[in-house]
């Protein structure tokens, strides 16, 4: 089983740089998007059915704005949007499926970078994931939560670290609660396969950081641990290039 998750900085603007195409050459078995910034009747949902996925889209309120999706080829037994509190629901960042005994999480966490308002909003979702997970796990422990973090949990993981201290996205704080989520029971994929550096998810857009590989790795398939032997492989696919960020790879049995 291939997982790929990607946000997309919009979905409309991916596609008219290959998206598609992509897609179809890659052919992952579950595709989750962050950041589609559309309604579901701006997504060709035929298109995806061609392709042979099914769709499951789960949209900001605001126009133009956040949202997430999941394209399977196998149709779930179970779908819900929302992590159950509106402040978060109405900006569409949340979207479970289940397979079987599987669980599939993918989630767009908030950006703090513009102001102190935001950064609350972030930690205050932080905080509503861990409590989601803990009392999930109970009846379902096989958890894939992919998605866009928004943190880098460790220096090796963000381009000139001394450079970040005090910036929203490396923050102690948000640093300590993804090294707490993983000690919850939880796997950072990626890192089971790759400990090296330079490796990164996301890139800004402003004075050529993609070229020089001034990066972050803020995007994750973080897996639970009774699935820790079904892992096969991970890997950050750098060279797509149809948004700020790149898409992540997790191969499962």
């Amino acid at each position: 089983m291939k997982i790929i998750s990607f946000n997309l900085n919009g979905i409309r603007s991916a596609i008219n740089k290959g998206f598609y195409e992509w897609l179809e050459k890659e052919s992952p078995d579950i595709l989750c998007v962050q950041e589609i910034k559309a309604k579901p009747d701006q997504i060709d949902i035929l298109k995806f059915r061609e392709l042979g996925y099914f769709s499951y889209i789960n949209s900001a309120e605001k126009p133009g704005y956040s949202g997430v999706a999941v394209f399977s080829k196998k149709e779930p037994d179970f779908v819900k949007a929302g992590i159950g509190i509106p402040e978060f629901d109405k900006e569409g960042r949340f979207l479970r499926l289940d397979f079987g005994d599987l669980t599939f999480i993918n989630s767009y966490f908030p950006s703090g970078t513009m102001g102190d308002v935001r950064q609350d909003v972030k930690m205050a979702y932080l905080d509503a994931v861990q409590n989601f997970v803990n009392n999930f796990k109970k009846e379902r422990p096989n958890i894939i939560l992919s998605g866009d973090y928004n943190i880098c949990h460790k220096e090796i993981d963000i381009s000139n670290p001394k450079n970040k201290k005090g910036v929203s996205g490396f923050l102690p704080e948000e640093r300590e609660w993804v090294t707490n989520f993983i000690e919850s029971g939880f796997i950072d994929s990626f890192r089971v396969f790759d400990q090296s550096g330079d490796k990164y998810s996301w890139w800004s857009y402003r004075a050529g950081a993609r070229s020089k590989n001034l990066g972050w790795r803020i995007d994750y398939h973080m897996v639970s641990e009774p699935l820790r032997d079904r892992l096969k492989n991970a890997a950050i696919l750098s060279g797509i290039n149809m948004s700020d960020h790149c898409p992540i790879v997790l191969e499962m049995d």
